[in-house]
C-alpha cells in the first residue's frame, strides 16, 4: 500500500483472480471500495453494521463482511465477490445453478452475500446437515424467501455438485438430493 500526498492510499489486491489497484482514503470501507472504485457491483450494502450479510465477500478464502473491513487492510490479499463464482464462459457454479433451480432468491439483494458465505461454508463443511446449513444462514437476513428454498438449494449443491451444472431437463443420477427430501415445516 502506498500513501499518496493528498491523504489517499493506493491499494493493490487480487479481485476475482485479477490484480487490481485503486486509490482510496484510509477510512474507506471495502464494500464501497469494491463497488465504486473497482466496479464489483455484486457486493450489496444493506445494514452497514455487519448484521444482514448482504456485503459478504471472501478474503483469502474466508467469508467476511466487507462493510466492516477497511479497504486498506486488503492490500496484497485475494478478495472474491459473487462475480467470481460463474466460469469465464458465464456457466453458473453448482451453487448458483441450484439457487436458480429452486428459486432460492426473489429480489436477489441478499443472494450475493449468501452465495459467498455458502462457498466458504461448503469448502469447510462439504456434506452439511440441514441444521448446519440453517445455522450458517443465521448470519444473513432475507426478507423475501423464508429460507426454505435457500436451504434446499444448498443441500442439493452439497450432495451433488456435478449435477447442478447440467442443463435443465437432464436425468439426475440415482440417489441425488431431491427437493422433496427436505422438511417444509422448519
Amino acid at each position: 500500500m502506498k500513501k499518496l500526498p493528498h491523504g489517499q492510499h493506493t491499494v493493490a489486491l487480487r479481485l476475482n483472480g485479477i490484480e487490481r489497484t485503486a486509490e482510496c482514503e484510509p477510512r474507506t470501507l471495502l464494500s464501497d471500495f469494491l463497488r465504486y472504485r473497482l466496479g464489483a457491483t455484486g457486493v450489496h450494502v444493506g445494514c452497514e453494521h455487519g448484521v444482514c450479510g448482504a456485503c459478504t465477500v471472501t478474503i483469502d478464502g474466508i467469508a467476511q463482511r466487507s462493510c466492516l473491513t477497511l479497504a486498506v487492510t486488503t492490500e496484497g490479499r485475494d478478495v472474491k465477490t459473487v462475480e467470481s463464482l460463474a466460469t469465464a464462459d458465464k456457466q453458473l457454479s453448482a451453487l448458483q445453478a441450484s439457487f436458480r433451480r429452486h428459486h432460492a432468491l426473489q429480489c436477489g439483494f441478499c443472494t450475493p452475500g449468501i452465495l459467498m458465505s455458502c462457498t466458504d461454508f461448503l469448502g469447510r463443511v462439504p456434506q452439511p446437515s440441514e441444521t448446519e446449513v440453517r445455522e450458517m444462514l443465521s448470519g444473513h437476513l432475507c426478507r423475501c424467501t423464508g429460507y426454505t428454498n435457500i436451504v434446499t438449494a444448498i443441500l442439493e449443491a452439497a450432495a451433488a455438485p456435478d449435477v447442478a451444472v447440467r442443463p435443465e431437463g437432464t436425468v439426475r443420477p440415482e440417489g441425488t438430493f431431491q427437493k422433496s427430501d427436505t422438511r417444509s415445516d422448519v
